[in-house]
């Protein structure tokens, strides 16, 4: 069967890049035990080698919030933003949910409220929104944003197979950067370049994963002492992923799903899309006051998960390759 061959395929060059992340992630790991060892003579200068936190987003840019939860973040971006967004207009905001309202209420108690207070704004809320189906939402059609961003995704499954759970997500996220280039604003491709360099621990073509980088026309004096603002100019929508950077979420591997995807497993269907890497950052929750992370399961009674303890909020950010 054609199509049973294909997702084999998929399959296969899925779990490949597993191999070789399990690979990378044994010498990331001997590197950070060596950079725990010298951690102490670092401290005193932390301050300074550490950046402002990074606003990717600007007034005049319109946003897609996919896989919203409770929509705490939303209402962050709303109600008391960063004061480089003060100015954004609540309409230029669309959140959206997968769940229906119905189904969002009961997974997260606090959700009612805060879409009440979102509504209130004047941002526009979306429930049923499938992030791998964005087509499907007659409230998108002819609809185009400056950016698409989704917090933390997670397919939700409760696989119990590491592997096969990895492999649930991956295609989650194929699933998404394939659906969502018909709704990202078009124009030139953004320039950047490097504020600092980091110096890799693990030198291949992933270099740039790890780097802070900042669009190429703003320059430190446009910022405020505490944030760094994206440059308010019209150009091609970007995609903004946020993930924990620790195992397992470092396993699905997303720069590499976006930058070089495997081949389509659906016959007819046309090749995925490929992405650029424009830049990654720390994500900071405390930029975002009021901002809750959820579980897609909701609020789970007596949970006492540890999945990704420790690490970094890290966040990607995307356009389409010409």
């Amino acid at each position: 069967m054609p199509g049973h061959g294909k997702k084999a395929s998929l399959k296969a060059t899925l779990q490949s890049q597993q191999s070789r992340l399990k690979a990378k992630q044994k010498a990331v790991h001997a590197a950070q035990v060596a950079e725990q060892r010298g951690k102490h003579r670092k401290s005193q200068s932390s301050s300074k080698s550490h950046p402002p936190p990074t606003v990717p987003f600007s007034p005049t840019d319109t946003i897609l919030l996919i896989g919203e939860g409770n929509f705490s973040f939303a209402r962050a971006l709303l109600v008391d933003p960063p004061a480089v967004l003060e100015h954004l207009p609540p309409a230029a905001v669309t959140a959206t949910s997968y769940d229906s309202e119905e189904d969002c209420y009961a997974k997260y108690p606090d959700a009612k409220e805060i879409v009440e207070t979102v509504r209130s704004r004047g941002a526009q809320v979306l429930f049923n929104v499938d992030a791998t189906r964005l087509h499907k939402c007659p409230a998108f059609k002819g609809r185009k944003w400056d950016r698409i961003v989704w917090n933390f995704p997670h397919a939700g499954k409760s696989i119990t197979d590491q592997d096969r759970n990895i492999l649930s997500n991956q295609q989650l996220i194929l699933d998404f950067l394939r659906s969502a280039p018909h709704y990202l604003a078009q124009g030139p491709t953004p320039l950047v370049h490097r504020k600092r360099r980091r110096k890799s621990r693990d030198d291949d073509d992933d270099d740039d994963d790890d780097d802070e980088m900042v669009m190429d026309n703003m320059s430190d004096s446009d910022a405020e002492p505490s944030i760094r603002p994206t440059p308010a100019i019209a150009g091609r929508g970007t995609i903004l992923i946020t993930l924990r950077n620790v195992p397992p979420y470092t396993a699905w591997d997303v720069p590499r799903l976006a930058k070089t995807p495997p081949k389509s497993s659906r016959t007819g269907d046309t090749p995925n899309p490929r992405y650029k890497l424009l830049r990654s950052f720390v994500f900071r929750r405390s930029l975002w006051k009021g901002y809750e992370h959820r579980m897609t399961k909701g609020e789970r009674a007596h949970g006492q998960g540890t999945t990704g303890v420790g690490g970094e909020d890290r966040t990607w950010e995307f356009c389409l390759q010409d």
